[in-house]
């Protein structure tokens, strides 16, 4: 793997796989601030076709891609409505590995949220593209697959994850070149303390937990972020997941991670040196900060994020997390522990399961008990194809779907 910045003159391509989520967005704001810089080569997303119109006419690309046909015939319908017929729509998982794997786009963000995401990167991996890496499960279902292709590639790979790039720019530079492979411990990190605010429930009483509301869970105190991810991050799932994959990211092992809760989401990770150093990432909590260092790295460009008022900013909280508030947090350390299997399994399982509570389906608490359910019961899978990742992932949300089903008629034995 190299770490290389392209110079060139002309505005470098950039392909945006998940343009109408939260990352998307804001990946658009700042390559909007910069024509000078990037140029927009491609977008995708599932269906959001209207979304995808106000991008197409602002920002012009050459494809692209709805995952969901039907959509994806409603925006070819109004790009020639509007006489924007030049930009090509394609449908389909397929087309996503095509747009990240073309050489016209050498920037690729991978903002698909869920496992869907994993092949397209993996795709730009194996093109030897700069990826901004904002979808964690590529690394939680598949991690060391995904690092023996990135070790093979040229690729670079850069996080986008508030607390990844915090802690990537907390490391050595000469750390940077290689975090997946090298041993921090020989560069004198001792380590990495990984932070999460967590979450809009960290005083609520434990008793009241199981009768909270989907529309509660996703009013996060600190970030705008979308529903899944934000009943994650009110499970401490979210961190759970990026535990897993700070593990993969800068070869750690799970004794090197420490999670510290830190309510205000200012200081968005640390890295803790042999010699008793401390540095800290810190700043406003906005995803454009990670965005626009990841795009212009090693360079700085503007993000567009409101300079950090030191004088009124609130006060430095810091905790350990309370594994009865967040049974997710332990679960996923646990699966790292235990292995690929386990890891694969709990990020299936958890996404159907979220998707049940949101659907008023099942309790906020019992997205922990479905999700440990499932997990135990792959701990002893191998993984090491990508066919292995695909059967084990289809068979967790079968399982996790008939946990599901059995709670809702009352049956499930807790």
């Amino acid at each position: 793997m190299t770490q290389t910045h392209n110079s060139s003159p002309f505005p470098q391509g950039v392909c945006i796989l998940g343009s109408t989520g939260s990352i998307g967005q804001n990946t658009l704001d700042v390559i909007r601030r910069h024509p000078d810089l990037y140029r927009v080569e491609s977008l995708s997303a599932n269906q959001r076709d209207e979304l995808m119109l106000a991008q197409c006419r602002e920002f012009n690309p050459s494809k692209v891609v709805m995952v969901c046909p039907d959509a994806a015939q409603r925006l070819q319908d109004s790009l020639a409505q509007e006489q924007l017929s030049h930009i090509q729509v394609f449908s389909g998982d397929l087309a996503l590995q095509t747009i990240a794997g073309e050489k016209t786009a050498p920037i690729v963000m991978a903002a698909i949220v869920g496992a869907s995401g994993l092949l397209p990167t993996l795709a730009a991996i194996n093109a030897d593209k700069r990826v901004l890496l904002a979808n964690k499960e590529a690394l939680v279902c598949s991690g060391q697959i995904f690092i023996d292709a990135l070790q093979a590639s040229n690729a670079q790979l850069l996080p986008i994850d508030s607390e990844h790039n915090a802690i990537f720019q907390c490391l050595p530079e000469n750390f940077q070149a290689n975090s997946t492979a090298l041993n921090i411990h020989e560069h004198g990190v001792k380590k990495i303390l990984l932070t999460g605010s967590g979450g809009p429930f960290r005083t609520l009483p434990l008793e009241q937990l199981a009768e909270v509301t989907p529309d509660q869970a996703c009013a996060h105190p600190n970030w705008d972020m979308g529903r899944k991810i934000s009943v994650d991050s009110a499970t401490m799932m979210n961190k759970g997941l990026e535990f897993i994959e700070a593990k993969w990211l800068f070869n750690l092992d799970v004794s090197d991670i420490q999670v510290v809760l830190h309510p205000q989401s200012t200081i968005h990770s640390m890295v803790q040196y042999q010699d008793g150093s401390v540095l800290a990432q810190l700043g406003n909590p906005d995803m454009r900060t990670p965005i626009a260092h990841a795009l212009a790295y090693p360079q700085r460009i503007d993000a567009g994020v409101a300079d950090f008022d030191f004088f009124n900013c609130k006060s430095f909280d810091f905790g350990a997390p309370d594994g009865q508030r967040y049974p997710n947090l332990l679960l996923a350390i646990e699966a790292c522990k235990l292995g690929q299997g386990a890891c694969t399994a709990l990020n299936a399982a958890n996404e159907v399961a979220v998707a049940a509570f949101l659907d008023k389906q099942i309790k906020f608490t019992d997205i922990a008990i479905v999700n440990d359910k499932v997990m135990q019961h792959f701990a002893s899978i191998r993984i090491t194809t990508l066919d292995d990742v695909n059967q084990v992932n289809q068979d967790a949300r079968q399982l996790a779907l008939s946990h599901i089903a059995c709670m809702v008629e009352g049956t499930l034995h807790v």
